[in-house]
């Protein structure tokens, strides 16, 4: 029987910047990374480790996502649970947030007070009206990284009057530590530091894999890894239903299908082998992968998937804009 592998990642066109993190256990300081020149995007260390360099964390917004990163950060040791505080009117929010350890309080303005490094974690549309709530109460002193998808750096310091912004798109699999994020940074006036940088990519390694790349790409980040989950999704459960329709148990083929696109990611992680050479590995000649990828093509497969994240960014640039 052959795998099913190349049923899932169809080959990608390389794009004129490089995307791919360092190999495990490289490390890649931003200093590195300046000093070679590597200004579009570039790579940060895989691994989060446990820091000396306690500060205090808060989130504005406590949402799925910020609870995703608040729990890898205090899961990783990067910083303990009482460093971290987020405040909620719903008292159901507020007990998920108190389960690991994270101090909350009353009021968006009193976690901006008691923190030094604060995420917006809003959804985009109530961004502007949150941080003009709090800018009597943000300063130079704050650093302020938002994972607001689609509001830009330039709107993030009219709003909010900071000149310390770090803008960052992670995604949905930072609940299981395998998330992709991708930060800028604003330098005005040269407020945000090598040191922010660091800790901010301190943050989301603990959460998953980091890139750096110039904010112009942030768009094509949301359509693609930001909104990706759930393409990916749909593609388990549409491989699932593919089995019950050919004879599997319900469980047996939702287990199989996750674990497939599972080992094809790894696959193409950690052989650096283009999609597409994977692809041909396992498509032998009148075989049965090479019938279902015939299938696929005459559904336009690749090009629905492509079609996709073109559609997600263009509605990204709709909220930037709005």
């Amino acid at each position: 029987m052959e795998p099913f592998a190349a049923l899932i990642l169809p080959p990608a066109h390389p794009l004129n910047i490089q995307l791919r993190p360092p190999p495990l256990g490289q490390h890649c300081s931003l200093a590195e990374e300046r000093a070679s020149g590597s200004v579009e995007s570039s790579c940060l260390s895989e691994m989060a480790v446990p820091s000396t360099d306690i500060f205090k964390l808060g989130f504005i917004g406590a949402g799925n996502m910020a609870e995703s990163i608040a729990r890898g950060v205090a899961k990783s040791g990067v910083l303990p649970p009482p460093s971290i505080r987020t405040a909620h009117r719903r008292p159901e929010r507020r007990l998920v947030f108190e389960s690991f350890g994270v101090r909350i309080l009353e009021t968006n303005s009193q976690v901006v007070d008691e923190s030094d490094i604060i995420v917006l974690s809003v959804k985009p549309q109530a961004a502007k009206q949150v941080l003009s709530d709090l800018k009597p109460f943000l300063s130079d002193e704050k650093l302020l990284v938002s994972i607001a998808a689609g509001i830009k750096l330039r709107d993030l310091q009219d709003w909010s009057g900071q000149r310390r912004i770090i803008r960052v798109m992670p995604n949905t699999p930072s609940a299981v530590g395998q998330a992709a994020s991708v930060f800028s940074v604003m330098c005005v006036g040269e407020m945000a530091t090598e040191k922010d940088e660091e800790r901010v990519a301190s943050l989301f390694r603990a959460i998953g894999k980091v890139w750096t790349a110039d904010e112009k790409y942030f768009d094509a980040v949301t359509g693609l890894s930001g909104s990706g989950p759930a393409y990916v999704y749909l593609a388990i459960e549409a491989l699932a239903d593919g089995g019950v329709a050919a004879g599997l148990p319900r469980d047996l083929a939702l287990s199989l299908a996750s674990q497939t696109v599972l080992g094809a990611a790894t696959m193409v992680n950690q052989t650096g082998k283009h999609p597409g050479q994977l692809k041909d590995a396992v498509t032998s000649p009148a075989g049965t992968t090479i019938a279902g990828i015939h299938e696929l093509e005459k559904g336009a497969y690749r090009a629905t998937l492509m079609n996709a994240v073109v559609a997600a960014t263009k509605r990204c640039r709709e909220l930037s804009q709005s």
